[in-house]
């Protein structure tokens, strides 16, 4: 191995050993809670390459590469047998080798792995520091229009001190601007138009089931929304017509700082007109982290529609995906991947292992510091997100506790897992590994298994 090599090694090393020394105390939360609104950690307070972690001295170049045969003594048992076939890859993340293949170029159905795919696409296009902007600007006949930009986490709740991410895009402070702004002007009485228009399309993709949005699994997609379409922030469901709902409660919070309010009706907002106030998600490496270790499908939704406007394309179902494959393709990992939405809950969606395996190198990669979000999201094995316990807490996956960390995806007879560890002589390793095919019952407890073996194993 080169210099070029050994650089690449080592700092892929230090990046999982660093994702091993902050797993038990960089989520205080072990297990999601669904019907809150999303928190996302701070990206800096978990960004590997920039923590001082004393890593230990390995000598990468000297030690011998991964035996391929030996990673395949370990792994087919665990993915042969009985249960669901199971497609799966193991590769090195430095040199991209493949370790294990088990029809890992044939196309599977993702589930919330898909949300790797939208993760690395959205911080490329739109890059990790990008924030999603809430406005007012005066309208037609004395109103105002509140203009949505695809915030999902827009908030009508007051912060929490305990929050531990990024603030918010507040609703209320939204509002405080507004009323200041129209009373400064002498106005008192208003009427509340709003503005979707930033996206276009259905709020549902054609390829969803149709209990998606009445189960609360996600909220009609929309460009303006408050606490992601949710009738009540601590409860699943969802309202039907979120920009109405969201107009109604800037109305009532505007009456509620001097201002006289009613809600209006949908228009689009005019191109030169005054802005009265205007908030700011938290940046999109924030969400990006959120939504891969709770697997949020609405902010997972808002993120491919970013990079659709980043492409200049209509932020709509369908050009999103064509955005999301053309940011891939420049990236060199489009190969063995086709996406009908930005959640994953299409089951339509389809992603090879392999695809899945290079796409969190790259984003695992030093020379791509942009993507880290990606990785830092993660959630990590028996701690956090949708890896916390009961996962990875008993003695056949408990050795793949804090080393793992990975992408989960669940639908109806489909279970996935892709992400990386490394394993018990310190190289970094990725891996997918995808069963079911939609009609058998599948155990996500398999896949579980076989990342901890990747863990344990040393191949040498």
């Amino acid at each position: 191995m080169g210099g070029r090599g050994r650089a690449l090694a080592v700092l892929s090393l230090s990046l999982l050993n660093v994702f091993t020394a902050l797993a038990g105390v960089a989520v205080a939360k072990l297990t999601p809670d669904r019907h809150l609104s999303p928190q996302p950690p701070s990206v800096a307070a978990r960004d590997p390459l920039r923590t001082s972690v004393s890593v230990p001295a390995v000598d990468l170049v000297a030690a011998r590469p991964a035996n391929a045969a030996a990673v395949a003594a370990r792994l087919a048992p665990l993915a042969g047998g009985r249960g669901a076939p199971i497609n799966a890859v193991v590769i090195d993340a430095v040199t991209r080798r493949t370790l294990f293949d088990l029809r890992a170029d044939r196309p599977a159905t993702p589930a919330s792995t898909t949300k790797l795919v939208t993760a690395v696409a959205v911080l490329a296009a739109a890059g990790p520091g990008h924030r999603i902007t809430t406005r007012v600007v005066r309208g037609g006949d004395g109103g105002i229009v509140l203009v949505g930009g695809g915030d999902p986490t827009l908030t009508a709740l007051p912060p929490s001190p305990e929050a531990g991410h990024p603030p918010y895009a507040s609703l209320a402070d939204l509002a405080r601007q507004t009323a200041t702004a129209l009373k400064a002007s002498g106005v008192t009485q208003v009427r509340v138009d709003y503005d979707a228009s930033a996206y276009q399309g259905p709020r549902a993709a054609a390829t969803w089931k149709p209990n998606y949005l009445p189960d609360g699994e996600v909220a009609p997609v929309s460009a303006l929304t408050v606490d992601e379409g949710r009738v009540d922030p601590t409860r699943p469901e969802r309202v039907t017509d979120p920009p109405a709902v969201a107009a109604a409660s800037f109305a009532r919070l505007l009456s509620r700082n001097g201002v006289a309010a009613k809600s209006g009706r949908g228009t689009v907002a005019p191109k030169d007109a005054q802005t009265l106030g205007a908030v700011r998600s938290p940046p999109v490496s924030a969400l990006v982290e959120h939504l891969m270790t709770d697997s949020d499908n609405d902010v997972a939704e808002a993120m491919a529609r970013q990079v659709a406007v980043k492409r200049g394309l209509p932020a709509s179902f369908a050009s999103s995906a064509q955005a999301v494959l053309q940011v891939l393709s420049e990236l060199g990992v489009a190969e063995g991947v086709l996406v009908h939405d930005g959640s994953g809950l299409s089951p339509h969606n389809r992603i090879s292992p392999i695809a899945l395996a290079r796409i969190v190198s790259l984003a695992a990669s030093p020379e791509h510091p942009e993507l880290r979000a990606a990785i830092t999201g993660l959630p990590v094995a028996g701690f956090s997100g949708t890896l916390g316990p009961p996962r990875y807490t008993v003695p056949s996956s408990r050795a793949g506790a804090g080393v793992v960390r990975a992408k989960t995806g669940t639908l109806s007879g489909v279970s996935t897992l892709a992400g990386v560890a490394h394993d018990a002589d310190g190289r970094l390793l990725a891996f997918a590994f995808m069963a079911g095919d939609g009609k058998s019952v599948v155990d996500p407890g398999r896949l579980d298994r076989l990342a901890a073996a990747v863990a344990a194993c040393g191949c040498g």
